[in-house]
């Protein structure tokens, strides 16, 4: 096919790549160590590179040539033969962990630079061009937090808004939103990590419980408001803590507890401060938030969500066999759901009345204790890892671009669906597994899906090779694909950068 000549740049690619070293193999899917890829395009051409991310955990594990450092779902041990002194000590020093460097999820921009991300308090600087691991950065040295998300947001003026939470800390868990600005002008000396210098805590929201925070992938923004969900799906942290004298690993120490609610908070930017009023809706489960906006004095949200956590089950590698698709089924379907949460309501409406004035099925319904119950409108199921044109991030759009997920946790299809109409359109073929697809407009783009989407197709017949998919986000008709002579590995989120964001110093 032809590929646009505007599109000029890098489409830079994570996820977990190595999943066997030595003897010993990793438990999870999510826990292999990261593989970056990227297709780079260039007058029409397109050229693949992939890279394994050469963490401080990388490096360990190959050394050991074994698993050393745990992951997620798989608790790792030092060499036995330490003697017993060194081994009540490692126990001991386990307690708050020192988390992995494995950083697998995602790719997050700061100023000019790139970084691979996860969710623990490290990030790893990376050059897009070449793939080459640099600086390690601990977010812990900046802010007290011991957990972060893959999933930050950026503002029109370059920051880098982002979440984390703080394992009780002074006597108390907090999720805790911070600001990490561009670079700042400045000497080459003083430059390095000088964003990370000069981050900023935004606010800190309490956590319901001081053992029990929630745990999180992403959060919501608006133009003035930042919309985090406390949801019942939660870290014990004295398990955690534990966890390794148990011989366990710490995603046995999630629980989600159904008869409990999810809390909405809504943090006003200017003020820093929390809207006080209470607005809940049933347990639920969610890691992708996909748009929010404001409306006639209404924060609408829309998020992906299930009623269960099946889906990090799903993906233990012992269920990941050659009958996959067939054996493995989710309990609860992926289900995109809009919330409309009136900020300004009458104050004196009567108790068990629908403050909800915009069109939508969603309604927010009055409690005795002033409390707000809300329950969301259904726009579609079956969808995950939603993309959107991101200059409609915190604004009205109408368009998300995911992949389709059925009852198999595997994607199948990309979709693009119109939150608006409720029309879907979508891109499948036998065989193929799409990756997230990436939304990359058109220089002189006039409409919210002008221009092209991008994913990563690799196949479930190995003969068969894996390409990269090019579809017109309009129409959602094929442009091109380049077909990739090497087998590729299923990732998880990335992102496109425009040639003209390619500064990078060589230093």
């Amino acid at each position: 096919g032809q590929l646009p000549t505007w599109l000029q740049g890098i489409l830079l690619r994570n996820g977990p790549g190595m999943h066997t070293i030595g003897d010993t193999k990793y438990n999870h899917w999510f826990d292999g160590l990261a593989l970056l890829h990227s297709f780079t395009f260039k007058n029409g051409e397109v050229y693949y590179r992939s890279k394994y991310l050469r963490s401080d955990t990388y490096n360990c594990n190959i050394e050991a040539n074994r698993i050393v450092v745990s992951e997620f779902g798989t608790m790792a041990y030092p060499d036995p033969c330490k003697n017993i002194f060194a081994k009540a000590f490692s126990y001991l020093s386990h307690t708050i962990p020192q988390f992995t460097d494995n950083c697998l999820i995602n790719i997050m921009r700061t100023g000019d630079d790139f970084y691979a991300t996860s969710e623990t308090n490290f990030i790893r600087k990376i050059n897009p061009q070449t793939l080459e691991t640099l600086d390690k950065v601990d977010y812990n040295k900046y802010v007290a937090v011991n957990v972060a998300t893959s999933h930050p947001h950026y503002d029109s003026a370059g920051n880098v808004l982002n979440m984390g939470t703080s394992i009780v800390d002074k006597g108390k868990t907090k999720y805790i939103l911070f600001k990490i600005p561009p670079s700042v002008p400045g000497s080459k000396k003083e430059k390095k990590n000088s964003c990370f210098k000069n981050l900023e805590v935004v606010c800190s929201i309490p956590s319901r419980s001081l053992l029990h925070p929630s745990y999180y992938h992403s959060f919501g923004i608006t133009e003035n408001y930042i919309v985090f969900i406390e949801q019942p799906f939660k870290l014990d942290i004295v398990k955690m803590a534990t966890a390794y004298i148990r011989g366990v690993n710490w995603a046995s120490c999630l629980a989600y507890n159904k008869e409990e609610k999810t809390w909405f908070h809504f943090v006003d930017k200017k003020t820093k401060k929390e809207v006080s009023t209470k607005f809940y809706t049933d347990a639920m489960v969610l890691f992708h938030h996909i748009n929010a906006y404001e409306e006639d004095g209404h924060i609408i949200f829309d998020i992906i969500a299930y009623t269960d956590n099946s889906l990090y089950d799903m993906f233990y590698l012992r269920n990941l066999t050659e009958d996959f698709e067939e054996n493995n089924k989710l309990t609860s379907i992926p289900t995109c759901k809009r919330f409309v949460v009136p900020l300004q309501y009458d104050k004196d409406a009567e108790v068990g009345s629908n403050l909800v004035t915009l069109p939508s099925t969603a309604t927010a319904v009055k409690e005795k204790d002033g409390s707000i119950y809300c329950q969301p409108e259904i726009l579609c199921e079956g969808i995950e890892l939603p993309r959107i044109n991101y200059d409609y991030n915190g604004k009205k759009y109408k368009y998300v671009f995911a992949t389709e997920v059925q009852w198999s946790p595997v994607p199948t299809k990309i979709a693009k669906f119109n939150v608006q109409t409720k029309e879907m359109l979508h891109w499948g073929e036998d065989h193929c597994w799409p990756s997230e697809p990436i939304f990359v407009p058109s220089p002189d783009a006039r409409e919210e899906d002008d221009g092209i989407v991008l994913t990563c197709v690799v196949m479930s017949d190995p003969k068969e090779a894996p390409f990269l998919l090019v579809l017109d986000a309009k129409t959602f008709k094929e442009l091109g694909r380049a077909t990739v002579d090497v087998e590729m590995h299923l990732d998880l989120h990335g992102m496109f950068i425009p040639e003209k964001d390619l500064k990078f110093d060589t230093e």
